[in-house]
């Protein structure tokens, strides 16, 4: 198949954000240069420090791992099993290490790092550590690569905060070739719109909880990955789409040939990679301004989570790249939507793969000149690699193009037949600061509203009202003292069955936060990341209940009407993230709510520059 040539659209991004980046960059690639060169794995390590590295390697692999006469593989895990879609990963090591072995090399694992479900801890006081979560795996990454044993690393890691934590640890061991490598989604369990229902249903005490409990027990009942697109697989898209996955490799059911096989072939990429006759290219060298501006377009061609416009910024901040959010916007007026998964549609992501998954999205796009093929991925240096789909052909793994048909386009639709002419992301600013909206999931006559505020400092407190049946007209609810230095930026996802029943009832209802929601805002109006936030003086801290708000999506705008004299006069809130003495490990992290940057730069911790922004 013929692919267009790039946008102009595309190339005029990248070319910014080279230029934005310019010695930020320049130092990164420095830096990988110099560890390459003065701390090439295991050279300049002791003979007590090579002997306590292999102590506990088999016998025949001993003196291999000591003396670095074949390359060893470091695996960082997020394995733990009350992860749905990490479980999968207990038996990877085992596996890893055998087919080194036919391969003539070796596979140590290197270390695990914390990886918490976000499923469990909505609305729950853990949730305030989710964010910052991501920080800590990528420091985590960053120990169990540190005893510079290795010569390539392979990262196991699905979900929300894991697959940005262990990319920004992995950068800074930019050297090492990085292969990631996912478990694959549960099966179909009970279709996303009855689970919806029921969820409202709770809400306005129609079912009791024992319903409740069932219909959530049927619909996450399995080892894999959570099967709506919110940000966990979101982020499998965006590995694929930036050449670290083993090409198809994203949606595979876990416990499955074929995906043994995927994953056997990302050790023998890592293995060619680490080998390379032309020398070798790290990840932190393949990640350039071209790949982060393709996974840009995933997200906007596949409705893909919210979440990844703090990811995004903060993973390519770690490789010396500086992306703003109006890369993100620029790039939704040029990619249309191509697919509709839950949120955005019915469907889930086992069906969205069965129609055709990230193979026929990448195959589109380059076919459009949406993306950029000529980058360095795990498959060479052609992304067109990705646009075909993995097979067993006699127990072997093996590749073949997609039909050319539209298998079905309530799911995919091809580039010249899209759901929407623009991505399913939008930048607002105004008066109120600056926020996101995920537009791929409401309806087009919905994407603005000028309505009086509510406002509310929890979602606890707005739930409360709800139930009181406070609500009698259209409304904007505020949200605020969510943002990552109030408390961690906790995501928001208790708040939609309430908004969408009020939609249901026929007012129209919007939500303004400072808070997160990743890719289940749904069908409700959502102005998401509001920065500044309230904690740091931000507008939405001084907005009263009764104030004029309009969040109009379509032409981008954010704004209260009451004019900045008046604004000025007001005193605005602050939060005390660990309020009544309850800690639950929030007290540790104090320092990262100290220290953490705004939305639109990553709300990382990592950076002290980033605090002072």
């Amino acid at each position: 198949m013929s692919f267009a040539p790039t946008s102009k659209v595309l190339e005029d991004v990248a070319a910014r954000i080279s230029a934005r980046s310019g010695d930020l960059r320049r130092e990164y690639l420095e830096r990988i240069d110099e560890v390459r060169r003065s701390h090439p794995p295991r050279r300049k390590l002791s003979c007590g420090n090579l002997a306590h590295a292999a102590a506990a390697c088999t016998a025949n692999e001993k003196m291999a791992v000591a003396t670095g006469t074949v390359p060893n593989l470091g695996i960082v895990t997020a394995y733990n099993d009350m992860l749905s879609a990490h479980q999968p990963f207990a038996t990877y090591p085992d596996l890893i290490k055998a087919e080194a072995r036919a391969l003539g090399a070796t596979a140590q694992v290197a270390g695990g790092v914390p990886a918490m479900c976000d499923g469990v801890t909505q609305g729950q006081p853990g949730m305030e550590l989710s964010l910052f979560s991501r920080d800590v795996i990528a420091m985590s990454t960053a120990i169990s690569l540190s005893h510079n044993v290795f010569d390539g690393a392979l990262m196991l890691g699905v979900c929300d905060k894991i697959v940005p934590g262990l990319v920004m640890g992995a950068l800074s061991f930019g050297h090492l070739p990085t292969v990631f490598v996912p478990a694959g989604p549960m099966p179909t369990g009970l279709s996303n719109d009855e689970k919806t229902r029921v969820r409202q249903a709770y809400a306005t005490g129609e079912v009791g909880r024992e319903a409740l409990l069932a219909s959530e027990m049927k619909s996450y009942h399995a080892p894999g990955t959570c099967t709506f697109y919110g940000t966990a697989n979101s982020n499998q898209m965006m590995m694929e789409i930036m050449g670290l996955h083993v090409p198809g490799a994203a949606f595979v059911p876990p416990g499955t040939p074929l995906r043994d096989a995927l994953t056997r072939e990302a050790v023998r990429l890592s293995i060619e990679a680490v080998r390379a006759p032309q020398g070798v290219r790290g990840l932190g060298e393949r990640l350039g301004p071209k790949a982060f501006v393709n996974a840009i377009v995933g997200l906007h061609a596949t409705g893909g989570s919210t979440n990844h416009l703090l990811h995004l910024v903060a993973m390519a901040r770690t490789a010396g790249l500086a992306i703003t959010w109006e890369d993100f916007s620029d790039l939704a007026d040029a990619v249309p939507l191509l697919a509709r998964v839950y949120p955005n549609g019915p469907a889930d992501v086992n069906q969205f793969h069965a129609a055709g998954g990230i193979a026929f999205v990448i195959r589109e796009l380059l076919r459009g000149g949406l993306l950029f093929r000529d980058v360095e991925t795990m498959a060479g240096a052609d992304l067109a690699a990705y646009a075909r789909e993995p097979w067993l052909q006699d127990g072997e793994l093996a590749y073949r193009d997609l039909s050319g048909d539209v298998i079905e386009p309530s799911i995919l639709r091809p580039v010249d037949d899209p759901f929407q002419v623009t991505g399913g992301l939008a930048l607002l600013t105004g008066n109120l600061g600056r926020a996101v909206v995920k537009t791929s999931a409401v309806r087009p006559e919905r994407l603005a509203l000028t309505a009086p505020a509510r406002v509310f400092e929890s979602q606890e407190a707005f739930l409360e009202a709800f139930k009181a049946n406070q609500f009698d007209r259209d409304t904007v609810v505020v949200v605020r003292q969510q943002g990552p230095k109030a408390n961690g930026m906790p995501e928001l996802h208790g708040l939609m069955p309430a908004l969408g029943v009020l939609e249901n009832r026929g007012l129209r209802v919007a939500l303004l936060t400072d808070g997160r929601l990743s890719g289940a805002s749904g069908k409700i109006l959502s102005a998401i990341h509001v920065t500044p936030e309230a904690q740091s003086g931000g507008v939405i801290g001084l907005v009263q209940d009764g104030d004029l708000i309009t969040i109009d999506a379509s032409e981008g705008r954010l704004e209260v009407a009451v004019d900045a004299d008046t604004l000025a006069t007001r005193i605005p809130t602050r939060s005390n993230a660990v309020a009544g003495g309850l800690s639950l490990g929030r007290d540790l992290f104090s320092a990262f709510r100290t220290t953490v940057g705004p939305a639109d730069l990553g709300a990382a911790s990592l950076w002290p520059e980033a605090a002072s922004a």
